[in-house]
């Protein structure tokens, strides 16, 4: 029953290596190709075989176009082909003609009527500088290729034609994306005005010495050029686009030199000194510009020095590596003027989280697209993403990739159902019902402990992984969890049972060990209270369950209110406790269901003591209540004449004369004049 598993395992064993050793041969030709040294193009002697091949390439175009034209006008086959001709020619010359005007002139009027997205379609309708001509450019190649006269080179230069022209469309776009500061200009370098039409002007010139190459290298190929020839002819072009390519890393560096420390600041501060702006987007352009510098000037010289090779294996894939994270850069952007358009501008002024988390997923994307720029196979690439899917084994389990994004999707997705039902039962249901906010809360914060362990569940099944076998793993860690994590652990179930029970609950007025104050949050830790000072004190569960604590308001905000008051003696004791009985019924806070009472409460040291007993309809308004209650008692005294009594000692002196008996003899004693 084994056999075909064991067959299959030995089939695949000998494709594998076979593979491997397909691979381990290419990879070695590509090394001996960029690192083999041929002749040098600087040699004068090689010049003419150069020139050679470039006539040679263009004579082979020129008489294959005629010789297919006179074919072609003889058999009348270009006279059929020209209606279509002129037709494709037509549409070619009107979106260059016109097709940019109109999709300016469609910009404007949408921008200015979005308002707050008009930055986000101000971005979309950009591609326009890059999709109007590139259509009108395959329109007019269609039109070449109607009239059927260009030959084999013809066609394969035609071929070439629409990505040339790319390469200048998309370095127009981006130069006007980053480098303009004109009404659909970003200026997303933070630069100068005088820099950018400088880097206008740059990125626009690597376009036309991108397209350029990618016509005219082909073209002194055609020619049956050796590669020597090739490299003669092709350097003068690499030395255009270092000379370019090193302005542009100049500029991108200058991004971040710019950002000098403040003046008056120490050599070593200056050094370390970051400005609040500079990000880390600031830093990796400057890293950026430095490398771009670094390959203007090391690829010419390999080049110069025989290497052609290696020279295009840098300089190129530099270039497209500087297009493609600038794509990357305006795809972030947009992402986050889309976000902003939707949400609106954050209050703090930060950016939202969507956009950066996006931005990382990009970029996650775009490595397999830089590592073929840089000369990756797309069968690595493919048999790297198959080990990768292969996952790794947890216990009898293996786990893979689509593992880990099935868990995640589950989770999130339980996740977000469980905000969603608390978010309809905070405001929709739980308002409509009699439990008090405490309860409401309680229900709440339940049903979300419950719903994310759910989703933890549920994700952990969806995704297939079985934990039994870490079972016996799980149990001697839950041990030493418990051992080591006694206070958390106590803390937790303190925190369920304060929810379940609810002794107290958010917005009761507590007081526990000395802390007075406010109960904002309670969570399966801790509880967050909030004191009279605008103080937030942080109190473990447990100290709420096992300590003493006074709650003010647990079940309604009914207090009662003390005022103590003293009259002097030979007061009429019956008419002071009239005057604070009045004085405490017309009072609004003071509850007339259970009357306040006054209380004669006895005679003090100076003093006839009486205290006002109210209950109030408010506890939390005890102290203005009793702010306005003695106010009202000073007042209404003065008015009758009720003298509110203060200490007052008499002192008596039973010996006064040996104190001066003392100080006439200190005064004889000194022979002094003051006795």
């Amino acid at each position: 029953l084994r056999a075909p598993v064991v067959l299959a395992d030995e089939a695949y064993a000998r494709a594998d290596g076979l593979i491997r050793e397909i691979d381990r041969i290419l990879r070695a030709r590509e090394t001996s190709r960029l690192t083999t040294r041929g002749p040098s193009p600087l040699n004068p002697e090689h010049w003419p075989s150069g020139v050679s091949a470039l006539g040679s390439g263009f004579g082979g175009v020129w008489s294959e176009i005629s010789a297919a034209f006179v074919n072609r006008a003889r058999n009348g086959t270009l006279t059929e082909n020209a209606p279509q001709a002129a037709l494709w020619l037509f549409v070619a010359v009107a979106l260059w003609a016109r097709g940019r005007r109109l999709w300016d002139s469609l910009r404007t009027q949408v921008v200015r009527r979005e308002g707050r997205g008009a930055r986000a379609w101000n971005a979309l309708f950009s591609l326009g500088v890059v999709v109007v001509p590139y259509l009108g450019l395959v329109a007019f190649a269609e039109a070449l290729t109607a009239l059927d006269i260009l030959g084999f080179r013809g066609n394969a230069l035609l071929d070439l034609l629409p990505e040339a022209g790319l390469y200048v469309l998309v370095g127009r776009w981006l130069s006007g994306r980053f480098f303009d500061r004109g009404a659909h200009g970003e200026n997303l370098l933070k630069l100068d005005a005088d820099v950018l039409e400088r880097g206008r002007r740059i990125v626009a010139s690597l376009g036309w010495v991108l397209a350029f190459g990618a016509l005219f290298i082909p073209l002194v190929r055609m020619g049956d050029a050796s590669s020597v020839s090739a490299a003669v002819m092709t350097l003068p072009v690499e030395i255009v686009m270092a000379v370019f390519l090193f302005r542009l890393g100049r500029l991108l560096s200058k991004n971040t030199d710019d950002d000098e420390a403040p003046e008056g600041a120490a050599q070593q501060d200056a050094e370390d000194w970051a400005p609040p702006q500079a990000s880390y987007r600031s830093r990796f352009m400057g890293l950026l510009g430095r490398a771009s510098m670094l390959v203007a000037v090391i690829a010419p010289v390999l080049s110069a020095a025989g290497y052609s090779a290696a020279s295009e294996a840098i300089l190129y894939p530099s270039v497209t590596t500087l297009a493609l994270l600038a794509v990357l850069v305006l795809l972030q952007r947009f992402v986050s003027d889309v976000t902003e358009a939707v949400s609106g501008p954050r209050e703090d002024g930060q950016d939202a989280l969507l956009p950066v988390l996006v931005g990382l997923f990009l970029f996650l994307l775009a490595l397999p697209v830089l590592a073929v720029v840089w000369g990756a196979r797309v069968e690595d690439l493919l048999e790297i993403w198959t080990r990768f899917r292969e996952g790794f084994e947890l216990g009898e389990t293996r786990i893979s990739p689509s593992d880990f994004v099935t868990f995640a999707m589950v989770f999130v997705i339980g996740y977000m159902a469980t905000r969603l039902v608390q978010g309809t039962l905070r405001a929709s249901v739980l308002p409509k019902t009699k439990l008090d906010i405490g309860g409401q809360n309680a229900i709440v914060s339940g049903l979300g402990y419950v719903g994310i362990s759910l989703a933890a569940v549920a994700a952990i099944t969806a995704a297939g992984i079985d934990l039994s076998s870490l079972a016996i793993v799980a149990g001697a860690l839950s041990v030493g969890i418990g051992f080591g994590l006694q206070n958390v652990v106590s803390n937790f179930i303190s925190g369920i049972i304060l929810l379940i029970e609810r002794p107290i609950s958010e917005g009761d007025w507590i007081e526990v060990s000395g802390q007075m104050g406010y109960v904002r949050d309670i969570s399966v830790r801790s509880t967050r209270i909030e004191t009279f000072d605008r103080t937030d004190v942080i109190i473990p569960n447990a100290d709420l369950i096992s300590g003493q604590v006074i709650n003010w308001t647990r079940g309604n905000s009914v207090g009662r209110v003390i005022v103590p008051v003293g009259v002097a003696y030979g007061t009429d004791t019956d008419r002071v406790s009239q005057i604070l009985q009045e004085i405490a019924e017309a009072h609004p806070m003071v509850l007339m269901s259970t009357p306040p009472a006054v209380v004669f409460q006895g005679f003090g040291a100076d003093s006839l003591d009486f205290e006002i007993r109210a209950i109030l309809r408010d506890v939390n308004w005890v102290l203005n209540v009793k702010s306005d209650l003695n106010h009202a008692i000073a007042k209404r005294f003065a008015e009758e004449g009720i003298e509110i009594p203060f200490a007052q000692r008499d002192i008596w002196l039973r010996n006064p004369e040996v104190l001066q008996g003392t100080k006439w003899a200190q005064a004889e004693k000194s022979g002094g004049d003051e006795a």
